[in-house]
């Protein structure tokens, strides 16, 4: 991990063979808090209330997809802010109308997005019954520390 405002935080005795897709603790040492609002599939600048039209563009009914439109809002917000990937410090995931294998699908798609900063952030991920919308499958929110 690259960031000089973050310690990883393990447990002394951890078995260092399980591979962990995330880290218990991460302590912020200096830097600032920069929190996210949660991102969808939908573009981040979008109508408000929601257009029917909109949803069905750009929320197919398909986990990947929706996950990997969602990371690349938060890339472009991590961006404006002149942060990366390698600044979050937590991932707050919540996955609508859950089925097996849901959980492994999306972690894949929002690992990747972490593995060219070589850095897993700490996380919480919620299966719920349902978003702000019924097309809605995920909503990713992320808190990172910047300069």
């Amino acid at each position: 991990m690259s960031n000089q405002h973050m310690e990883v935080i393990h447990h002394p005795n951890r078995d260092e063979t399980i591979p962990m897709p995330f880290v218990p603790a991460i302590k912020i040492r200096s830097g600032k808090l920069l929190w996210l609002a949660g991102t969808t599939a939908l573009p981040v600048y979008h109508d408000h209330p929601h257009r029917r039209e909109d949803l069905s563009k750009h929320m197919p009914n398909d986990l990947e997809a929706q996950t990997r439109a969602s990371m690349e809002g938060i890339k472009k917000t991590l961006d404006a802010a002149g942060a990366t990937f390698g600044d979050v410090v937590h991932v707050f995931v919540f996955r609508a109308r859950p089925r097996m294998g849901d959980i492994g699908r999306a972690s894949a798609i929002i690992d990747s997005y972490f593995a060219p900063y070589n850095h897993k952030p700490t996380s919480t991920n919620l299966a719920v019954l349902e978003l702000g919308e019924p097309e809605q499958l995920i909503e990713i929110q992320m808190v990172a520390v910047v300069d």
